[in-house]
């Protein structure tokens, strides 16, 4: 999901967010998609963490759900030290990401 919405972030229609928007713009990208029963959607995180660290453009939050289960969500974000230093990775999933990438 992380790697179609960045492939895809210029011809994705935008959303105005209403927090960090002193313009009032349409500025976040937002895709909405389903593979199989599974919804999707994946915007660039609008967080206060996010701006402080100039990572609006970066991580990537993917919310998700299935019938009669409860809405899920996860940050993928380019690690930035460690052995997946560069890597896109989900955060809490440190562990599978490094298992993913063989390392």
């Amino acid at each position: 999901m992380d790697q179609e919405y960045r492939a895809n972030v210029d011809t994705l229609p935008t959303i105005r967010p209403r927090r960090f928007n002193e313009g009032g713009q349409n500025r976040i990208p937002i895709l909405h998609t389903e593979r199989g029963d599974c919804r999707f959607t994946a915007l660039f995180s609008n967080t206060a963490t996010a701006h402080r660290y100039a990572k609006t453009r970066d991580w990537v939050v993917i919310y998700y759900d299935r019938d009669n289960e409860p809405e899920g969500q996860c940050t993928v974000v380019t690690e930035h030290a460690g052995r997946l230093n560069g890597y896109r990775v989900v955060r809490g999933l440190e562990k599978e990401c490094s298992d993913f990438y063989g390392l």
